[in-house]
């Protein structure tokens, strides 16, 4: 299934404000309601009752909320601390149980201004720009260790190939430290796209990884929705449906 969207369709996906998505606890969530190594605030709450949701962190306090659990995790790897910012030309999407965002990704899509991965990997991507690819960039991908998951990554991630969609991108790219490299390839399908370099906004060494949108639509086709019964050990099978992505993609460009 090709989309084919236009202006309109990103404008809309901008403004959307809604719950883009939600969906029941995965089972490892629902089991913390008993488990006495639990938090004691979650040990008290029905889990089952809530459902997960994801949107776009359109406010100051929403993107707040993603910079805590990005600093969180990143910190005890030595990171500096990050900071989200409302940008033109990236969104940032959280998945929240209650009033605890769980987790979040920031979608960059391609512009005058450039993508972030530019101040290092400029070479790499104006190669693919120069082949006719529209190219989308992920960055402060984090999930919590608590109350996350593969359902929890896989669906983030889904939304967040969804939203390159709406803007065009035939092509994801991602930096990572090269010890997560195994990961993005088993877990996703991204391959290694430019060599070890040191990233001076995180005074790491980062690998570039890239991905074809069309290679990772064929897999949510034949994996998405479909769960563990399937034997596959990626990502995918956690994703979304087709059923439910296209009506995703219908209540973003609809405003519903």
């Amino acid at each position: 299934m090709k989309f084919n969207f236009f202006g309109w369709a990103s404008r809309k996906a901008d403004k959307f404000a809604k719950t883009i998505a939600s969906y029941a606890p995965p089972r490892q969530l629902r089991s913390l309601t008993t488990a006495t190594e639990a938090p004691a605030d979650l040990r008290e709450r029905d889990l089952t009752r809530e459902r997960l949701k994801i949107r776009f962190a359109q406010t100051s306090d929403a993107l707040e909320d993603a910079t805590m659990l990005v600093q969180k995790r990143y910190a005890w790897r030595g990171y500096p601390p990050a900071q989200l910012k409302p940008n033109p030309n990236r969104i940032t999407i959280t998945t929240s149980h209650g009033s605890r965002v769980i987790g979040t990704v920031t979608v960059g899509y391609d512009s005058e201004a450039g993508l972030l991965a530019d101040e290092i990997y400029k070479t790499e991507i104006d190669q693919l720009r120069a082949r006719g690819c529209v190219v989308g960039e992920l960055s402060k991908l984090a999930i919590d260790k608590e109350l996350g998951g593969k359902q929890v990554l896989a669906r983030i991630v889904h939304i967040a190939y969804l939203y390159g969609l709406l803007h065009q991108c035939t092509d994801a790219v991602i930096e990572v430290v090269p010890r997560h490299k195994a990961f993005y390839e088993r877990m996703l399908g991204f391959t290694q796209l430019g060599p070890e370099k040191l990233n001076p906004r995180v005074n790491k060494p980062v690998l570039l990884m890239h991905m074809p949108m069309a290679e990772m639509a064929e897999r949510i086709r034949a994996l998405g929705g479909r769960g563990a019964t399937t034997g596959n050990r990626s990502l995918y099978p956690y994703f979304f449906s087709q059923r439910e992505q296209d009506e995703i993609i219908a209540r973003l460009t609809q405003g519903e």
